[in-house]
């Protein structure tokens, strides 16, 4: 018997990256495992909102894999949490829907955050500073 999907959090920058020359490979083998059951789809009320601003291409892409995808919404939980990494400075308040992403990822209990965005969401030393 196999092993449960791993829930994995994907902001708008993975969808867009499929389109982008330096990210398409990752992006593409991402989605390829997402197709696969490996890994379990999660987006936020969030990206949808940002995906209605992208190019035709990768909002195409993104209703293609919204069947897969599980959209949770944004939460009082999950804002407390995003007033919590702006408090500490993890995130400064510009970056806000930056700190909802990672905010949401945790309190859905996704595994992993899957993100191109590496000054604000996926920056180790923000990270280790929890």
């Amino acid at each position: 018997m196999g092993s449960a999907p791993l829930r994995v959090y994907v902001d708008t920058s993975v969808f867009g990256g499929v389109f982008d020359e330096e990210f398409a490979r990752p992006s593409a083998e991402f989605f390829g495992a997402v197709r696969t059951g490996i890994h379990s789809l999660v987006v936020s009320d969030i990206v949808k909102k940002e995906i209605a601003d992208a190019p035709a291409a990768v909002q195409d892409l993104f209703q293609e894999f919204l069947p897969l995808a599980e959209i949770v919404d944004v939460t009082y939980t999950a804002l407390w949490l995003r007033e919590t990494y702006i408090n500490a400075g993890i995130v400064s308040l510009k970056r806000g829907d930056d700190a909802l992403h990672v905010a949401l990822a945790t309190v859905s209990g996704c595994s992993m955050i899957v993100s191109w965005n590496f000054k604000h969401i996926v920056h180790f030393q923000k990270g280790s500073t929890l």
